[in-house]
């Protein structure tokens, strides 16, 4: 089905050219000497060969130059907390001050402003995913201006062309981070405009384009219409067309055999060789979210039939399969120690060909006698027995997880408290790679060591999805106690990206400070805990249609119906 956009392509996206230099908010300072620089984080964006916003090709709004050595900025100074409201003021000054501007309108908010920090690398960047919290938290307040600002800009530059090596990736392709530079006009540098500088993954450390981009664009948008009550913006053309082209990309027809979406290692928040290539459990979370999310939001029209129904047949399919042969407890883990291998049968109870030693012993201490969750990632005569704590939230939220397994899930949390939350909320996966582990897969990353940022580290920006999958529940007493974990030093702590050892006891050893998604993160949760009702502009609610495709798929399973043999109405591919 070929999809024509609507829209002039945004070849430059530039506001009119002018004599007053940059506009929009004061950039952070960032000169002060003698602190220690950490490589840049979420590695789909760096500065770019020859376009840095320092160099001849202009400066960035979204970070100033830095000052000269000999005349150092000063940092601000925070006052004194005396309680939670104090915090949760110095969190939302702290938020606002990360607003980037664009053509005079605010536009997305950057990745960290750390005024003692003299090299941000890309962290001055808007990146699609760290936005979502921001986003949310600002919908939550009642500023809709910079969401539908930032739903829409992103928009076009989906249609940017993108290439690596004379490869151009399928259209559809939203871009991990974009950034706005003042650029003199013409060669003069007097007169100077404003352009948006996208990356899709080309300028990256290890190339990898962002999977996860798109689907939480059309989250967010979901979210937007759902607060603001404004459903004209995901009724426009252009926006309808973008849907199309996200899901058309996702629901492409491939060599894989399963309804999950094959993807390389770090095309997600874990965006480091981190072991989760193939069909890692936060792609697919976000994919099945974004699937109901886009279903919600198409106009009918007949040229989106087939996509609808290719949309139908995904979820269901995918429902099944990730409740099927992800889900782990120990009733399961039992049968996964009993399997038989080599089934050759189209019956076969292992249908994956999993060898029983692959069972990590960690893993028969401590999975609980109550609770259970998805595990990281499911291929052919391989699972990935970790928990990934941003998957199993989001499986909750979505409806992915049926509530009896959205409950499992937050009992294991409970169970498991001190491994996944201890002294600051929320291990990204459990447990970490460790001594050759580590080094055969991460390839020796020195960023990811044990129990340190991606490999078991604490992200407090896990905050707010661990909320509203508390709320959906009916338990937010766990959302609210981690909150208050939260509370007692993350602020004093100056808001870090994320946290190190397997209690969370420090500071990332490589940890931006003021991170703005740890700050939205917090703030959207202290919002939910506040008014519950309104983390309903999240969740999706399980869908009447896949819950009987999903009854009637189950019993033919549990009948283990041969190929060949009279079988459901509908047929569906697990």
């Amino acid at each position: 089905m070929e999809i024509v956009r609507v829209v002039a392509p945004p070849l430059r996206l530039a506001c009119p050219a002018s004599r007053r230099g940059r506009k929009g908010r004061p950039p952070c300072p960032s000169s002060l000497p003698g602190y220690g620089h950490p490589g840049p984080r979420h590695d789909h964006a760096v500065k770019r060969p020859g376009g840095g916003g320092d160099a001849a090709g202009g400066r960035s709004v979204n970070g100033a130059a830095p000052a000269p050595a000999e005349a150092p900025t000063k940092a601000p100074q925070r006052r004194q907390r005396s309680g939670p409201h104090d915090v949760e003021d110095e969190a939302w000054g702290l938020l606002r001050e990360s607003v980037v501007h664009y053509c005079g309108s605010p536009v997305g908010t950057i990745a960290a402003c750390d005024p003692n920090d003299a090299s941000p690398l890309n962290y001055d960047q808007v990146f699609i995913r760290d936005f979502v919290p921001s986003g949310v938290a600002f919908l939550l307040k009642g500023d809709y201006e910079i969401v539908r600002n930032f739903i829409l800009h992103t928009l076009q530059l989906q249609s940017w062309e993108k290439t690596m090596d004379c490869h151009s990736p399928g259209q559809g392709l939203m871009p991990a981070s974009f950034k706005v530079r003042v650029v003199p006009l013409d060669g003069d540098d007097d007169v100077t405009e404003e352009v948006l500088d996208p990356d899709f993954g080309e300028a990256a450390i290890g190339r990898v384009a962002p999977v996860d981009s798109g689907l939480w664009w059309i989250i967010l948008l979901r979210a937007y219409g759902k607060c603001s009550g404004d459903l004209s913006v995901q009724e426009r053309i252009d926006v309808q067309t973008g849907i199309k082209m996200i899901l058309k990309l996702c629901l492409a027809d491939g060599f894989d055999m399963f309804p999950t979406l094959l993807v390389t290692d770090g095309s997600c928040m874990i965006d480091r060789r981190m072991g989760i290539h193939g069909h890692p459990l936060e792609i697919q979370a976000l994919f099945y979210s974004a699937l109901l999310c886009a279903r919600e939001m198409l106009t009918p029209e007949d040229g989106s039939a087939d996509l609808i129904r290719a949309l139908n047949s995904r979820l269901i399919a995918l429902s099944f399969h990730i409740r099927e042969y992800y889900w782990l407890d120990k009733r399961k883990l039992n049968e996964i120690y009993r399997y038989k291998t080599e089934e050759y049968s189209y019956d076969a109870v292992n249908k994956f060909n999993i060898y029983p030693d692959q069972i990590p012993p960690w893993l028969v201490e401590w999975i609980p006698p109550k609770g259970g969750y998805f595990i990281g990632n499911l291929q052919p005569a391989h699972m990935d027995f970790r928990f990934f704590s941003l998957g199993n939230l989001w499986s909750i939220v979505s409806s992915l997880a049926t509530s009896h397994q959205s409950d499992a899930i937050l009992d294991l949390v409970e169970a498991k408290w001190s491994d996944l939350v201890a002294d600051m909320p929320m291990k990204i996966c459990y447990p970490a790679f460790e001594d050759q582990e580590w080094k055969f897969i991460t390839g020796s990353d020195p960023k990811n060591t044990a129990w340190s940022y991606h490999n078991g580290g604490s992200w407090p920006t896990l905050l707010w999805q661990l909320t509203v999958a508390c709320i959906k529940m009916n338990r937010s007493e766990i959302a609210a106690k981690a909150v208050e974990v939260a509370e007692r030093r993350i602020a004093n702590d100056k808001w870090p990206e994320y946290y190190d050892t397997k209690r969370a006891r420090f500071i990332g050893k490589q940890s931006r400070l003021f991170q703005t998604w740890t700050i939205a993160g917090f703030l959207v949760a202290k919002q939910l805990l506040e008014n519950p009702d309104k983390s309903r502009i999240l969740w999706n609610n399980e869908d009447e249609e896949i819950l009987n495709a999903m009854n009637r798929m189950t019993d033919a399973s549990n009948l283990k119906r041969r190929r060949g043999r009279k079988g459901l109405k509908k047929t569906y591919i697990v």
